[in-house]
């Protein structure tokens, strides 16, 4: 006898989400790690690590949650009334505690190394956990860091919503979260040098408090000694409306009218794969 199918319920998607974005930290962190405190691999090793573990933690979660992975995501959707407002507080606190436990993992794992590189849990390597304006050395400050992060987090919302948009041409044979990862790495390559990339404050603040509560007293604040956390979590959570309703009023409307014209043509529902 066939057991009927148990809906996962907001505990299920919760998990998702955690699960997920731990993998996604686990990856990125992990490569910045090895990158800055052991020197083995450059920028381009970051970029594609990055890349790589957000398509690996799409495939962990898709299923079940929608793989947002990113607040600025999830907010983006509410806004939209693509996702219930219920659901973001609950949904932005299990990426965030992903991506914290990650962090943990990869500054444990990585704390010799860490230890030989920075003795102090300085600014050196500060940037292993969380994102820096100029990347810690350029002249860059809070205001262009803030700018960068909501055109990044824009170009991240427009692409992926045209990616999962079944009325436009999605990527098939189960490919999404593949092409989601190399939209990442292409963001990481094309726009990483004025604040990061974080474009997900869940990647940001998890981490930032992972390091700071192991040893970074600066976690907070940028090279400039300005208090700076608050940009990679501002700026996504705006840069994520403008790419979403970007999207929407440029492509999104008119698939929609496609549809009305020749209803065979393209289906209607959107299964949801968004991250970064």
């Amino acid at each position: 006898m066939t057991q009927p199918k148990r809906e996962p319920g907001l505990l299920g998607e919760m998990s998702a989400e955690f699960a997920g974005t731990m993998i996604l930290i686990l990856f990125g962190v992990g490569v910045v790690a090895q990158v800055a405190a052991a020197g083995v691999g450059a920028y381009d090793s970051i970029a594609w690590a990055w890349g790589l573990g957000v398509a690996l933690a799409v495939y962990v979660s898709a299923r079940i949650s929608g793989a947002h992975l990113n607040p600025a995501v999830t907010f983006a959707l509410a806004v939209f009334r693509e996702f219930p407002w219920r659901k973001v507080a609950p949904y932005a606190l299990a990426q965030t505690a992903g991506a914290f436990v990650a962090a943990l993992i990869v500054r444990w794992n990585y704390s010799e190394v860490l230890a030989m590189a920075d003795p102090g849990h300085t600014i050196k390597t500060q940037g292993v956990f969380s994102t820096l304006p100029g990347n810690g050395t350029l002249p860059v400050g809070e205001l262009g860091a803030l700018r960068d992060q909501i055109i990044g987090t824009a170009i991240l919302l427009f692409v992926v919503l045209a990616l999962t948009d079944l009325r436009n041409q999605p990527p098939l044979a189960n490919l999404t979260p593949v092409v989601i990862g190399l939209l990442v790495v292409a963001i990481g390559f094309a726009w990483g040098t004025n604040a990061g990339y974080a474009i997900n404050p869940a990647r940001d603040f998890g981490p930032r408090l992972a390091s700071f509560l192991t040893g970074y007293e600066g976690a907070w604040r940028d090279q400039f000694g300005n208090l700076y956390f608050w940009v990679p979590i501002v700026g996504p959570l705006l840069g994520g409306v403008v790419g979403a309703g970007l999207y929407k009023v440029l492509i999104g409307r008119f698939l929609g009218r496609q549809q009305a014209e020749a209803p065979a043509a393209v289906p209607a529902e959107r299964v949801q794969y968004e991250t970064a």
